[in-house]
């Protein structure tokens, strides 16, 4: 499938998460005409840091994995931007570029987290709950917010937890987004606590 692509530094969109973006660019702006004429998503991909390689043309500095937006609103201003709403869906790996469009698109490939094996279910309910645990340690002031609104399930809850993490970076989301498996994105997001926290455990 061809999706339009919406590259953003240091921002990773993790399937489940709502986000709002500022569409200003006029080449966003098409961007978005087109996805809501078409209904179908765009895609959200990472603008990796590469300081010694600014001369590289932009799209080597996209990043290949990202994730399908889904427009859930949209509201244009007088100006011609507009303020939107998006769902995280499912990630995809980008296979080639299409430049065709004032904005850049990609032929893309769904990216499907592997299936746990039975045995491995308990690892992962164990694993979302620690999580939970530590991001209640590291936010206290949050805490009630969080217990409120954090999803019972492992995935969306790995998604609400990568987004509130203090202190993790653009690379340790992708990493995140890139793990093979809940289970292995689960232990890069807990192998994001803090040392000192992870002591108090």
């Amino acid at each position: 499938m061809t999706v339009p692509l919406f590259p953003l530094p240091n921002l990773v969109l993790f399937p489940g998460v709502v986000l709002p973006l500022y569409v200003f660019e006029p080449r966003y702006r098409a961007l978005l005409a087109d996805t809501q004429a078409s209904g179908e998503p765009f895609g959200i991909v990472q603008i990796l840091e590469l300081s010694e390689n600014v001369s590289m043309p932009f799209h080597e500095r996209v990043s290949k994995v990202g994730t399908l937006a889904h427009l859930q609103q949209a509201e244009t201003h007088e100006d011609g931007t507009s303020t939107i709403v998006v769902v995280g869906g499912e990630r995809f790996t980008v296979q080639s570029f299409d430049f065709s469009q004032p904005y850049l698109s990609a032929e893309v490939k769904l990216w499907p987290l592997e299936d746990a094996p039975p045995a491995q279910e308990a690892v992962v309910q164990a694993s979302a709950r620690k999580l939970l645990s530590d991001l209640l340690r590291l936010r206290p002031a949050d805490a009630e917010l969080i217990r409120a609104n954090a999803p019972q399930d492992p995935m969306l809850l790995a998604s609400f937890a990568a987004s509130l993490l203090p202190g993790f970076s653009g690379q340790g989301r992708e990493e995140a987004l890139r793990a093979p498996s809940l289970l292995d994105r689960l232990d890069v997001l807990l192998g994001a606590v803090p040392r000192d926290m992870k002591l108090m455990n």
